[in-house]
């Protein structure tokens, strides 16, 4: 998440406000300014530097209404990616714990988890980053300010320290706040990764990847856990396989509150949480108790304090995100923004380093290369693992039309689920082609194990038109789940049974 000026600045200090100014010869003394110390503004300020602009870096965490706070890195690194995908291998490894006895191992005693151990080390991975993040800037002689930027004109950025709102932050979505007692009993992701102690038995509202995600982890380490579902899971992916996703975590001990609006969140002499909710299916009010609240709805960005209208950048005023051209300019000709803050584009780690250092190089005259935002993949970090790229097969259809797309489809055991007789009714394959000549690959789809290194395999067949005749030309790595995909064959049309039997 970042927005730049590119221009020349100089700074000067009123108090605790900061100025970057014209000097009187009109001349300024940043050839780049950076606002948001996220993944993307760092990539590209670090980028910026090698090519031999001078830079500077605005970067500020206003606390949670917890008080979490945190350095720099953005999301990713410190309330997102990185916690989350350590936590969900925590989960993991107490999976694997069980496996293990039916593949010989003696495990004497009940198997339990300690939060805090897994926390503290988690925080310190977390905290490491964040100095090596500073460390990077330094070496490349990046100016580092730990400050809150916002626009005073198109070539004049103001940095403050006074208490106000993140710039350019992501924060949980304003309806949430209409809630009774959403804010002061309620925590976010910004908080649950930062937690010393256990939340104990947890509602999570949201059906994003981020709740989700959470969920399976918390239900991994042995802690009671509710997802709330206002309408569908993992909105904007494959329908059928989000589908597959929460199936295989209500078997995996998450359970889901289907169709439910929260109405009010109580907290009792017991020090307990008492939430109140509307089931929608029929009409009627439910409550139950639970140690911790957490939202996870969704982000909305934070661009008010910006001064962006100000200065002329143009917004959509209903997501209040910026209007962005392909080579990340706004309205304004000398700002930029790329990253999450940007309209219409993934909010993904990947895609904003990517698209932070292109621009780079763009405004150094060394490319006129543009950010390729099509067939990006992704993975959600469930229980069962779902990665994806290209398009859903929703997508497809309403793109080019069913009688125009071709879907193949299986579902496969991995063989480390058989020794240990898990359940394998969820592990599943779909590959969404183009109907007719070459079949061009539209989509593909994948829930098991290790499903984003699975994906970030094939998402580079993506890049040089893979098609359907690519995919069986393939010779698989035997015995893996990534082969079955190179073996897939049977169609949705053709209404046979599509599950791969033998070795």
């Amino acid at each position: 998440m970042a927005a730049l000026c590119r221009v020349r600045h100089r700074w000067k200090r009123t108090n605790c406000i900061q100025l970057l100014t014209r000097n009187l010869t009109g001349t300024f003394d940043y050839d780049l300014v950076v606002i948001g110390g996220g993944s993307g503004g760092l990539a590209c300020s670090k980028e910026a530097a090698q090519l031999g602009q001078k830079v500077a870096v605005l970067d500020y965490v206003e606390p949670s209404v917890k008080g979490t706070k945190w350095g720099i890195g953005g999301t990713c690194v410190n309330v997102g990616c990185i916690p989350k995908k350590l936590m969900h291998q925590a989960a993991l490894l107490g999976t694997a714990l069980k496996d293990a006895q039916k593949y010989g191992w003696q495990i004497p005693g009940p198997i339990s988890h300690d939060w805090s151990t897994m926390a503290e080390a988690v925080q310190n991975h977390v905290r490491s980053l964040n100095w090596g993040h500073r460390v990077q800037l330094q070496d490349k002689e990046v100016k580092y300010l730990n400050v809150k930027g916002s626009l005073l004109d198109e070539h004049t950025v103001k940095g403050s320290t006074r208490t106000g709102k993140e710039v350019l932050s992501l924060t949980v979505l304003f309806p949430v706040l209409q809630i009774p007692g959403a804010v002061e009993h309620g925590i976010t992701s910004d908080d649950i990764f930062w937690l010393k102690e256990s939340p104990g038995k947890t509602l999570v509202v949201g059906a994003s990847y981020v709740a989700l995600e959470c969920a399976g982890f918390l239900t991994g380490i042995g802690l009671e856990t509710t997802v709330m579902v206002r309408s569908i899971p993992l909105r904007g992916f494959d329908q059928q396989m989000a589908g597959l996703v929460t199936d295989y975590m209500e078997a995996y001990g998450t359970k889901f509150s289907w169709r439910s609006v929260p109405k009010s969140v109580d907290k009792l002499s017991s020090g307990v949480l008492q939430v109140t909710w509307t089931d929608e299916q029929t009409g009627k009010d439910q409550r139950d108790t639970f140690d911790s609240v957490l939202w996870a709805v969704g982000r909305a960005p934070e661009t008010k304090t910006l001064g962006l209208e100000k200065v002329g950048v143009k917004l959509n005023k209903e997501s209040g995100k910026i209007l962005v051209a392909a080579d990340e300019s706004t309205s304004v000709p000398n700002i930029y923004a790329f990253g999450d803050i940007g309209e219409g584009r993934p909010e993904l780690t990947p895609t904003a380093i990517k698209a932070g250092k292109l621009l780079a190089r763009r405004l150094a005259g060394q490319t006129n290369e543009l950010m390729n935002y099509d067939n990006v993949a992704t993975t959600v970090f469930t229980p069962l693992e779902y990665g994806c790229v290209g398009l859903s097969e929703e997508e497809a259809e309403s793109r080019h039309g069913k009688d125009s797309i071709e879907v193949y489809h299986a579902f496969y055991k991995p063989l480390e689920f058989t020794v240990a007789e898990r359940d394998a009714s969820q592990c599943y394959i779909k590959v969404v082609c183009k109907r007719g000549g070459d079949q061009r690959i539209l989509g593909l789809h994948f829930t098991g194990p290790n499903a984003g290194e699975v994906t970030q395999g094939f998402a580079m067949g993506f890049q040089c038109g893979a098609t359907l005749t690519h995919l069986k030309e393939t010779v698989g790595i035997h015995p893996t789940c990534a082969e079955e995909l190179t073996k897939v064959n049977v169609s949705k049309r053709s209404g046979l049974d599509a599950t791969v039997t033998g070795c």
